[in-house]
């Protein structure tokens, strides 16, 4: 064992053991708040995180068994901005660096596959804990009586709350991540689990600009939040996939051309009935998507995108895959030549003709900015089918 000049002990692997940490955290006393800072704020944060602070970065990264290099790597990977040297962190975050630096120990995960699980899980917790901040918490802690202010109503509320939306929120992520495995193991091979054959579609509200400029603020937040609850609903019910909402935009996604088609023309007809909605259009294609973290990238996706942005009022484009996949399916005749040839020919046999849901419609090629020149076909029910 060798001492550096900071007096802390390196053994023969030039592993350093950790610095003695001050005779107030030995103790366990809490530390002094800064001077700038809420006392609530601090009460609510050690209800929420469950633990005092105790650690600066660099004694977290210690206590973990981790580099400093590697523990702000996951910090910045989940979403916080660098705190310096002080002292801010918890138990909890200790145990949290541990166990990751331990998956890649261990042979888990690799170190950059490591640090986008921090990215991913605080990107899409970030988002939901923001919500239910704003939407759920605000209204829950308007003050019951005159005189008294949110701030005393807001611990015992979170208090009483934490536990049960803790319990629900790891029960959604087992079921979406059970989902989720279920679907990459159906895979025909491992390059389909990465890079696969799916359906995508983008669902785009016309004229939101316009909109924007002449709604109010909180009208305005009302109509996103209604669109993306219907549209998020529907996809759901209807075995698509939520990607991701962008305002006024949404992208799912479905495995097969059937279910996103469905999936299309009942957001148009929902969307239609309700006088407090702009008109939407829609954009679908069909092909090899890459999948990220939870998001989809690739050629098909950015087709899907265009076809939206060239989509009439109230339809739905989608490309020549997309169209050849119904006919595949039988989802859709190739044309209505077709499926007037096929009726008859049953119709001599004295058998049912074949029942198809949709209608294909050529439009006119056309070119498309990075994507050379289309064929979109108009989407629409065959014959009132619903």
């Amino acid at each position: 064992m060798t001492v550096d000049d900071s007096g802390a002990g390196t053994d023969a692997q030039g592993r350093g053991d950790p610095p003695p940490l001050p005779a107030s955290l030995d103790r366990g006393d809490p530390p002094a708040a800064d001077p700038g800072e809420d006392p609530l704020a601090l009460r609510l944060e050690q209800l929420i995180l469950g633990a005092e602070r105790r650690y600066t970065p660099f004694q977290a990264a210690r206590s973990a068994g981790v580099s400093m290099e590697l523990a702000s790597r996951f910090w910045r990977a989940m979403g916080f901005a660098d705190i310096g040297q002080a002292k801010a962190l918890t138990e909890a975050d200790v145990l949290a660096l541990r166990r990751l630096a331990g998956l890649v120990e261990a042979g888990l995960l690799s170190e950059a596959m490591a640090v986008q699980v921090a990215r991913s899980t605080g990107q899409t917790t970030a988002r939901l804990a923001e919500w239910q901040i704003d939407s759920f918490l605000e209204g829950l802690t308007e003050p019951p009586e005159p005189g008294m202010t949110r701030t005393e109503v807001t611990y015992p509320i979170i208090e009483l709350l934490l536990p049960e939306l803790e319990e629900f929120l790891v029960y959604v992520w087992r079921r979406q991540l059970a989902a989720s495995a279920g679907r990459v193991v159906q895979a025909a091979d491992d390059e389909e689990m990465v890079d696969r054959r799916l359906a995508v579609g983008f669902a785009d509200l016309v004229g939101f600009t316009r909109l924007t400029r002449r709604m109010e603020e909180e009208e305005l937040g009302e109509l996103v939040e209604a669109f993306e609850t219907t549209a998020a609903d529907l996809i759901a019910a209807h075995g698509g996939r939520l990607v991701k909402t962008l305002g006024d935009e949404v992208l799912y996604a479905a495995d097969d051309a059937g279910t996103a088609a469905e999936i299309a023309l009942r957001l148009i007809e929902t969307m239609a009935h309700d006088e407090t909605m702009p008109e939407l259009r829609v954009g679908m294609a069909f092909g090899t998507v890459t999948t990220r973290m939870g998001d989809v990238f690739g050629t098909t996706v950015n087709l899907a995108s265009r076809l939206t942005s060239i989509a009439p009022k109230d339809a739905v484009l989608v490309d020549t895959a997309f169209a050849e996949e119904l006919i595949r399916t039988q989802d859709a005749p190739a044309s209505e030549a077709v499926a007037a040839e096929e009726a008859a020919a049953a119709e001599k046999e004295g058998e049912e003709p074949p029942v198809y849901r949709f209608a294909l419609q050529p439009m006119w090629q056309r070119p498309v900015r990075g994507l050379g020149v289309v064929e979109p076909w108009l989407l629409t029910r065959r014959n009132g089918v619903s």
